[in-house]
């Protein structure tokens, strides 16, 4: 573990170091916010619309940014350089654990992830936007976001590993948009028409963005954010194993 935690900090250092990489993972996730709240805010009014609890359509809308947010998968990207510019090879034939390698990029996907999370929602809540289950919920928004933040990169470690290609890597993040939009991402899930309301329900992603806006929206609700939290933990489990798979059988 200690090996991972080195290489997880020079992951760290090496996004530090490319600070136009991160740029995108926080204008776009605001950028969307801005936008849906532009045009469905005046349609769901606060004071008239039950499912906002009191808030404004921001509070509701900020999951889907945070999910976004997590769903960037750069230190796939960079792992993709590592193979192509072959430092990669010279970190297999060190006296390294071939697990630390990729552990250690989730680790440093992991703490960025805390980080971006924290500020776009301390940006949320200088626009307006309150946690209603307090701080207590406010670390659990972290820390869920980071998990999902953990198990996309796992999987786009996996397609980096097996392609060992940018350009399949970068197309592999696309499947994220189908699974944000197949959610109940504008209005509550008992609203939805009823195939997008069964698409929803067997979309693993509904969970998490439920628990997210339960944690922002209403007090702690263990019945919705338990569910949240289960699949981001059993997803981050097969994605962990996967990715110690594929990098011990690689040739």
């Amino acid at each position: 573990m200690s090996a991972a935690w080195v290489l997880g900090k020079r992951a760290l250092r090496e996004g530090r170091r490319t600070p136009d990489a991160l740029l995108p993972t926080l204008f776009i996730p605001l950028f969307f916010l801005v936008v849906n709240v532009g045009q469905a805010a005046k349609i769901f009014p606060a004071a008239s619309t039950e499912f906002l609890h009191g808030q404004g359509y921001g509070a509701f809308q900020l999951p889907s940014s945070l999910l976004l947010a997590a769903s960037f998968g750069t230190a796939a990207l960079f792992l993709v350089e590592e193979i192509e510019g072959g430092y990669f090879d010279k970190l297999r034939a060190s006296p390294v654990p071939r697990s630390a390698i990729v552990l250690g990029r989730l680790i440093a996907e992991l703490v960025k992830a805390v980080a971006i999370t924290t500020v776009l929602v301390l940006l949320g809540l200088a626009f307006g936007i309150s946690i209603a289950s307090g701080p207590v919920g406010f670390v659990l928004l972290v820390a869920l976001t980071a998990l999902w933040a953990v198990v996309f990169v796992g999987f786009m470690q996996i397609i980096a590993l097996k392609t060992r290609s940018a350009a399949a890597t970068n197309s592999a993040g696309l499947v994220f948009f189908p699974l944000l939009f197949l959610t109940p991402n504008f209005v509550p899930r008992d609203l939805l028409t009823r195939p997008m309301e069964i698409a929803a329900t067997l979309n693993p992603v509904t969970y998490v963005m439920e628990a997210l806006r339960s944690l922002i929206l209403e007090d702690l609700e263990w019945g919705t954010i338990a569910p949240g939290f289960a699949v981001v933990l059993a997803l981050g489990a097969v994605m962990l194993a996967l990715n110690v798979r594929v990098i011990q059988r690689y040739d």
